[in-house]
């Protein structure tokens, strides 16, 4: 795959085009993504995703506090990668091109730089300035350009419509497996393991605290969960708290990530960790000491160890 991060002597075969931010990039954009690339196969042409960086959000609205990400822009390359995309553009959003007419995004961008044969786009496509790129009017700029566009429909997994939204919804209400099963694999949190107050450690269950490489990046709901733990290469299992510290860290929202690492011993202050979230094990509570606080950890390990069995 190849990286694109301006379209200065950008080229492609017949590019067969869709635009999106693609947050999450989950089984309704896996759907978009699979119909580009048999579209290709057809034409002969490569497949090209336009997206763009920084969200844009964070330029139209400097001041909202509210947005939480699936992925980062790192995790978004390497699931493009892993689906076998052959160009991917992330272009520079700035207050520049959020003024841009969907006209001129059309001819400029798509018909002059990238010489789309293809656009393909979702069902709620909605691009341009005041978002007035709508399939209506995206049609009558395609006749004029002469490319084609192809609109796919929504994706719905048991009957629901799989969508960014609900998958943050799921998240936040620390209903890990349904955001599993509409994102198609298992959300992943990245991050740097920080000093903490090493409580855990007096109570017989040494944990590591981790601040999100991504201050945007959405942080599950309160709770207890089991997880796999990725550090340098090697995959270990664990069970992880999520709770609230607004003098600790800077996580999304004040959340502390504390995370006990099955079978693992060692200094990890400044190491890059990847949690995966695999499902949550119970709420946060309240213990009347610290012999009752020991007994819950101890049983939640076996049930971490029973939910993980398979990993």
């Amino acid at each position: 795959m190849k990286i694109h991060y301006s379209l200065d002597d950008f080229n492609a075969t017949n590019p067969v085009v869709t635009i999106g931010t693609f947050d999450g990039l989950h089984k309704g954009h896996q759907s978009v993504v699979e119909e580009l690339k048999q579209l290709a196969r057809e034409m002969n042409g490569e497949t090209v995703i336009f997206t763009f960086y920084p969200h844009p959000r964070i330029v139209t609205s400097p001041n909202e506090k509210s947005l939480r990400l699936l992925t980062t822009k790192e995790e978004k390359i390497k699931l493009f990668e892993k689906f076998g995309v052959d160009h991917l553009i992330i272009y520079p959003f700035n207050k520049e091109f959020a003024e841009l007419s969907y006209t001129d995004f059309v001819k400029d961008i798509l018909v002059n730089k990238i010489g789309t044969r293809c656009l393909v786009v979702g069902y709620d496509h909605r691009f341009g300035k005041n978002r007035e790129g709508g399939y209506e009017y995206l049609l009558a700029c395609a006749e004029k350009n002469n490319f084609t566009v192809k609109k796919t429909d929504a994706l719905s997994v048991e009957a629901e419509k799989v969508s960014s939204t609900k998958i943050r919804a799921a998240l936040q209400s620390g209903d890990i497996k349904k955001a599993n099963q509409y994102l198609g694999y298992e959300f992943t949190l990245h991050g740097t393991v920080v000093k903490g107050m090493q409580l855990g450690r007096k109570l017989g269950f040494p944990t590591a605290n981790i601040e999100a490489s991504d201050k945007y990046k959405i942080i599950p709901g309160y709770g207890v969960y089991a997880v796999l733990v990725e550090i340098e290469d090697k995959q270990y299992k664990g069970m992880l708290n999520i709770g609230t510290r607004p003098t600790f860290n800077n996580n999304a929202d004040n959340r502390s990530i504390e995370v006990n690492i099955f079978d693992f011993s060692g200094d990890m202050y400044g190491d890059a960790v990847t949690l995966i979230f695999i499902d949550k094990i119970r709420e946060e509570q309240k213990f009347a000491g610290i012999d009752a606080l020991v007994e819950q950890l101890k049983n939640d390990k076996q049930v971490a160890l029973q939910l993980l069995a398979d990993y």
